[in-house]
């Protein structure tokens, strides 16, 4: 090529590199989705066995209940200090190294002899999910910058729904036919193989690139840029962060509830095989959830321009619209009403799931995202998703399960007020707090 030809090709590459990073950024946004699917695929499987394990086991309903807060809790507990790692170590290792740990723990669960057992492998499974998500929502937040982050952290919240349902419902299929150790043996080893194939695929960014003029790719990160010990705290005390912490406890206490117990409720009221209670259980609420979180993602992000307090008016409308529903899924009578109360709160769940971090990424330092995603899992986890199974599993020993499923939805209101609280009274400050902060340095 002459050197004129040269001259001629440089102006157009930029651009062309431009491109190519927006083409990777999604990318990443889908390989991420792949590893958060074998991530919840692995938790639902544990619930769509649960007539068999009470079968086999002669488990009462408190102890499936422990078997369902067992991983709650441990994946609470251990939030804070997986986030504070992830802040601290390149992400592409945390997130491949905990796929890994999980789906090994996944199989030695399948080979479990007693309640003990399966309940110490339960709960430890906790320990290798809970590194995960903090670094994959973090390395998203680097790709993407705040005009497509809730879309791009909504498509990857659709992982979550899509795992609920081939973890529930593929689970019940191969339970059904082979019992429930194969069930969680396929799942656990199809992770192990997906950690080994993303080595080569999955890269990873600079802190804060997706703010910057110029992103950068396979970036050495210096950990004295990370949070201290002594700065989670004042993270915490943000007004806005700690009100949507108790927000996301609320709806996670609601989401669990409806998880672990629906499909043992469609398969003792309705009298379904353990297949179509699965089945009915985990697709049409998890098919709406994708439709939600993606309407809930564009909405946020074509809404923030002219609103930086439309991401939590977002949530709060999904929570508030899921309260007649819920309360419908535990007092219907009919199947067919169920399933349909059911979609409808799937919709409004994911309408509200697809802001949950985007939300609170807006308050906090980008360094600290980590972090502060550790921190939302430990209290959503901990006091909602911990509580919920084994609460409702008490409940049940007084009033009916269908009773019990639907007093869960006065949780769902207190989280709507919650978030409206923050967004009229606290989340400008907080916003305007950050970027002050970020100015100054």
């Amino acid at each position: 090529m002459h050197r004129k030809d040269l001259r001629a090709a440089t102006p157009a590459e930029p651009d062309t590199l431009a491109e190519r990073r927006r083409t990777y950024a999604w990318i990443v946004v889908f390989l991420l989705w792949m590893v958060c699917f074998f991530s919840y695929a692995d938790r639902q499987a544990f619930f769509s066995v649960f007539p068999l394990l009470r079968r086999k086991m002669s488990l009462t309903t408190v102890q499936l209940g422990l078997l369902g807060s067992s991983f709650a809790i441990v994946y609470g507990l251990a939030g804070p200090i997986a986030g504070y790692v992830v802040d601290h170590i390149r992400r592409k290792t945390a997130i491949l190294g905990g796929l890994e740990v999980w789906s090994v723990i996944c199989i030695f669960s399948a080979l479990a002899s007693n309640f003990g057992q399966l309940l110490f492998f339960r709960a430890s499974e906790g320990l290798g999910e809970a590194i995960y998500y903090p670094a994959a929502l973090s390395m998203v937040s680097d790709y993407h910058g705040r005009r497509t982050r809730s879309r791009a952290m909504g498509f990857l919240q659709t992982s979550v729904y899509a795992g609920t349902v081939g973890g529930g419902y593929l689970a019940g299929v191969i339970a059904q036919r082979h019992g429930w150790r194969a069930s969680l043996l396929v799942f656990g080893v199809l992770g192990c193989l997906l950690g080994l194939l993303l080595i080569r695929f999955l890269r990873e960014p600079l802190r804060g690139s997706a703010d910057m003029s110029s992103p950068q790719e396979d970036a050495d990160y210096c950990p004295r840029q990370a949070p201290k010990l002594s700065e989670i705290w004042p993270l915490i005390r943000v007004p806005t962060l700690f009100v949507l912490m108790g927000a996301f406890a609320c709806a996670n206490f609601v989401a669990l509830v409806l998880l672990a117990w629906i499909p043992t409720y469609l398969y003792s009221k309705f009298h379904l095989s353990l297949e179509m209670a699965a089945f009915d259980a985990a697709v049409y609420p998890q098919l709406a959830s994708i439709g939600g979180s993606a309407i809930g993602g564009y909405l946020a992000d074509l809404l923030v321009v002219a609103d930086t307090r439309s991401r939590i008016w977002v949530q709060c409308a999904g929570v508030l619209a899921a309260v007649p529903f819920v309360v419908l899924c535990g007092l219907s009578h009919s199947l067919i009403a169920v399933i349909v109360a059911l979609t409808g709160w799937g919709f409004c769940k994911g309408i509200y799931d697809s802001n949950i971090f985007a939300a609170a990424f807006d308050v906090v330092p980008v360094r600290a995202r980590g972090t502060v995603s550790g921190l939302m899992n430990c209290i959503g986890w901990l006091i909602g998703g911990g509580a919920a199974p084994v609460t409702i599993g008490l409940l049940a020993s007084y009033m009916t399960m269908g009773k019990a499923i639907a007093t869960s939805a006065v949780v769902y209101v207190l989280a709507g007020i919650l978030m409206a609280f923050a967004a009229i009274h606290l989340f400008v400050s907080d916003l305007q707090r950050v970027a002050d902060n970020g100015a100054a340095s």
